[in-house]
């Protein structure tokens, strides 16, 4: 068998190869790096533990007599609902996660 046998390159050829060589390692540690950014964030996004509840809760609240629900609704990260009693109008608000109770507005008409 007969090898191939390559000449050597002169220097301009020498510099070009360099060259080359050079930028394709820059552009594979910028794509490793991209790679990597993009397993970070969907590992934090993954194991934050905000993730949807494992089980579900059942909660009862009670109402004051004679209460009755007006409407209900979500804002943001809560839970309103708007009570009717006696004439006075309550809104009521609740984590939508935990459903417990974050607070409380009360309007009455003036004497």
């Amino acid at each position: 068998m007969t090898e191939t046998t390559f000449p050597e390159p002169t220097q301009e050829q020498a510099a070009l190869i360099a060259r080359v060589r050079r930028m394709m390692l820059i552009a594979g540690l910028t794509s490793a790096l991209a790679v990597a950014v993009v397993l970070i964030a969907v590992g934090y996004r993954f194991y934050r533990g905000e993730g949807s509840p494992a089980a579900t809760t059942d909660v009862t609240a009670a109402l004051p007599k004679g209460a009755r629900i007006v409407s209900t609704g979500i804002a943001g990260d809560r839970l309103v609902v708007t009570l009717d009693i006696g004439g006075a109008t309550e809104i009521r608000t609740f984590d939508a996660k935990t459903l417990k109770p974050s607070g409380k507005l009360r309007f009455v008409s003036e004497p």
